[in-house]
C-alpha cells in the first residue's frame, strides 16, 4: 500500500475522532490502528513519521507517535 493511501486512510480515522476532543481523539486513533492495521501497513506508517510525517493531521501524528512508543516498549 503507497504511503499517500496509507497518509489518507489515517486522516480519515483522525476526522472521524475530532469531534471528540484531542484528549479523546488522539487515544481513539491509536487504538484503532492498532486493533484494525496490519503490521504491514504500521510499519509502513511509522516509517512514514519517521521521515517527518508529511501530510499528517496533528491528533494523527500524536497518535501515531504514542502508538509506535507503546509497540517498541512491548517488544523491549
Amino acid at each position: 500500500m503507497s504511503p499517500d493511501r496509507l497518509i489518507y486512510m489515517a486522516n480519515q480515522i483522525g476526522k472521524f475522532f475530532q469531534s471528540q476532543g484531542h484528549d479523546k481523539a488522539v487515544p481513539g486513533i491509536a487504538e484503532h490502528i492498532k486493533k484494525f492495521w496490519d503490521p504491514r501497513m504500521k510499519r509502513a506508517i511509522f516509517a512514514h513519521l519517521d521521515a517527518g510525517g508529511a501530510g499528517l493531521e496533528p491528533n494523527v501524528r500524536e497518535a501515531l507517535t504514542s502508538l509506535k512508543q507503546a509497540t517498541s516498549l512491548r517488544a523491549s
